[in-house]
């Protein structure tokens, strides 16, 4: 396995050292990164199954595919996403007079990438760059519930074993949809709550979320009506920044 991906990792880098060429015979291929036809070929046919490189149709030659586009918009965009997030936050932050967090998907989790502390002593926040599974907190269910439903079933096909309460979760997603946002209580901190709404990026693909921790005695149904809106509007601000 190991061997194979290194393999085809000299084929990418050959297809990504000239990029006047347009584009590399197989023949070609084979000889310079030194491996037989028959093993070049095999390599080149799953990459072209995964979008990684494409072959010209009129001259039957490769070259890289789009895939490497969509994996760099969407890194580019998680750097600018944080940057396009940070005043919005800010704002929210003294608004709200609360912590306000910025979450992004990361594979089974999510990862806090940003947070933006409010003055009330009690930490209603997990620290930043911790792994959190995706079926657990409001962050990750908004996040869930704005990918494709396939995708987010995968995803929780690997995290909750318990058929019922996988189904459960899934039957919820389309509810927090269409509110627009999710609610959690002490999912990750005793004594807190978290509200969140999503932030969509390139591609219509869900981006990360946007979050409000709250000490969960203080969240009332006035309160969470309130906050509710204010973090969609906070999201939907920092997703047309990003152009989603």
């Amino acid at each position: 396995m190991v061997q194979s991906i290194d393999r085809a990792m000299q084929i990418i880098q050959l297809l990504m050292s000239d990029y006047s060429r347009t584009g590399w015979a197989i023949s070609d291929i084979s000889e310079r990164v030194g491996l037989a036809l028959s093993t070049t070929h095999r390599l080149i046919s799953t990459l072209v199954r995964q979008e990684l490189i494409v072959q010209l149709p009129e001259t039957k030659r490769y070259r890289l595919g789009p895939k490497w586009m969509e994996v760099g918009l969407q890194q580019l965009e998680q750097l600018d996403l944080r940057m396009a997030a940070r005043p919005i936050m800010e704002r929210l932050a003294e608004e709200v007079k609360e912590t306000v967090f910025l979450t992004i998907p990361y594979g089974l989790f999510s990862m806090g990438v940003d947070k933006v502390d409010s003055s009330v002593k009690k930490r209603v926040v997990e620290g930043l760059g911790e792994r959190i599974a995706m079926h657990i907190g409001a962050s990750n269910k908004v996040i869930l519930a704005n990918m494709k439903r396939s995708e987010a079933e995968a995803l929780l096909v690997r995290l909750v074993e318990d058929q019922e309460k996988r189904m459960q979760l899934l039957s919820a997603l389309p509810g927090i949809r269409k509110a627009g946002y999710a609610v959690s209580y002490a999912e990750l901190t005793e004594g807190t709550a978290a509200i969140s709404s999503p932030i969509i990026g390139f591609g219509r693909k869900v981006a990360g979320a946007l979050g409000i921790g709250v000490s969960a005695d203080q969240l009332t149904e006035e309160r969470l009506d309130d906050l509710s809106k204010q973090v969609i509007q906070a999201a939907h601000e920092i997703t047309t920044t990003i152009g989603g």
